[in-house]
């Protein structure tokens, strides 16, 4: 029983920061709301490097995190990349780097796109 309940502890405190909201997502994405807490400025496009460093290390893509790290990829960056430069620009496993761009790079391109057309 002990063991059970370290584990049980370890597993709610690994993401004390991120706010997760999985009602309205079907594809089975995190929802990551973005907040003065994470340290990040809420638009994409005025992250340094080291925001998107940390997005990613947030989102549970430790390893990966690097890459953007190594091909010094900004906020701006980010947004332009296509899927294609996610799958192969950034020498990255194929698993992650879909996902990597289908539940975050897409979707902040697209929430970018919807803030800045109103």
């Amino acid at each position: 029983l002990r063991w059970k309940h370290v584990a049980e502890v370890k597993e709610t405190s690994i993401l004390p920061m991120l706010t997760v909201d999985m009602e309205n997502k079907e594809n089975g994405s995190l929802d990551v709301k973005n907040s003065v807490e994470n340290g990040r400025p809420p638009d994409p496009a005025d992250w340094a490097v080291i925001d998107v460093v940390n997005y990613f290390r947030t989102a549970g893509f430790e390893e990966q995190a690097n890459a953007f790290q190594e091909q010094e990829i900004d906020g701006k960056s980010l947004l332009l990349m296509t899927r294609n430069d996610v799958l192969t620009g950034l020498s990255l496993k194929l698993g992650p780097a879909l996902k990597i761009y289908e539940y975050h790079v897409k979707p902040l391109q697209t929430q970018h796109l919807k803030n800045n057309s109103l």
